[in-house]
């Protein structure tokens, strides 16, 4: 199997509406309390449901232990595919296994599983290259600085797959001549999540670290960087705050002048993409063992091209 690189499309109905009707998906995702998540959930149903596809929608909550039971258990109800949203990137190795020695076809979306290359014939991932957000990401937060300032990293759940490599993207950037001004002052996980980000934004602030940008792997802890300087009356026109997924919330927070940099990850794309992919596996059809969704920049500038679509 090789990489594509496109933008899904919806797929069409199939020819034999019976069979597709009799189609069994069993799918967990990593956390449904997640924004992007949610999203990308309600797009996957969505695209289900128009190829009359049942799906079993199961919330790991961010627990190896707890996904691996649902793969466990969807091999046992005799699903006709599996779809994974994982916990950990270095987790996908069992549930692979789990499921190639059951010979259920399994799909991957939105994160990326521990090797790509390696996946068996009747495995894919659907996502988007995360080489692209973070360098997209710091590409312009390089830009609205001139080039010269000392930066603070929120890093994502620490062995993530998303998380290292858009952390990496972050000093692959900075490394660049017109960019080498930029200093990473602090780095530190927040595990994506908004309240944990909060804490770890004011903590900072407490230290007296004097900053010019936060960079975070995703919207939700740029958001709750956003909270903590909010809260000590912080002026957030003296400090570029950027994350990563233009989450409706996000969005929201761009719009009132709060949030000054977003990576579109088109989650949409991603659902359909994983239902087509794994419709395809379980026909017996070839299919690419990555399929690429593109990343976008967002801006204030080109803002009102995105809202509503996350």
């Amino acid at each position: 199997m090789k990489s594509r690189y496109l933008i899904p499309l919806a797929a069409a109905l199939m020819s034999a509406p019976a069979l597709a009707e009799e189609l069994k998906i069993g799918v967990s995702f990593f956390n449904l309390n997640e924004r992007f998540i949610i999203g990308l959930r309600e797009s996957l149903e969505g695209a289900a449901e128009a190829q009359g596809i049942d799906v079993q929608i199961e919330d790991a909550r961010n627990d190896i232990d707890r996904q691996l039971s649902h793969v466990q258990n969807f091999i046992a109800s005799g699903v006709d595919g599996i779809i994974v949203n994982p916990v950990h990137s270095e987790s996908t190795q069992i549930l692979s296994r789990a499921a190639q020695q059951a010979g259920i076809p399994l799909v991957y979306v939105n994160r990326q599983p521990f090797d790509i290359d390696s996946l068996p014939d009747n495995q894919a991932f659907v996502g988007s290259n995360e080489l692209e957000s973070g360098t997209l990401q710091t590409q312009e937060v390089c830009r609205l600085l001139g080039g010269t300032g000392r930066v603070l990293v929120m890093m994502g759940t620490l062995g993530d797959n998303a998380a290292q490599v858009r952390t990496q993207d972050i000093h692959d950037v900075i490394a660049t001549p017109e960019c080498s001004g930029l200093e990473v002052v602090q780095q530190q996980d927040a595990d994506f999540q908004r309240i944990e980000a909060n804490d770890l934004m004011s903590n900072w602030l407490t230290s007296g670290i004097e900053f010019d940008a936060v960079i975070a792997n995703n919207d939700e802890m740029a958001i709750g960087a956003i909270q903590a300087l909010k809260s000590v009356s912080y002026d957030l026109d003296q400090v570029v705050v950027a994350g990563i997924d233009a989450t409706s919330d996000a969005l929201a927070a761009m719009q009132a002048g709060e949030l000054d940099v977003t990576v579109f990850q088109n989650g949409a794309a991603q659902g359909e993409g994983a239902i087509d992919t794994i419709r395809q596996l379980i026909y017996g059809e070839e299919v690419e063992s990555a399929v690429w969704i593109p990343f976008e920049l967002v801006t204030p500038d080109n803002l009102g091209e995105y809202v509503g679509r996350n």
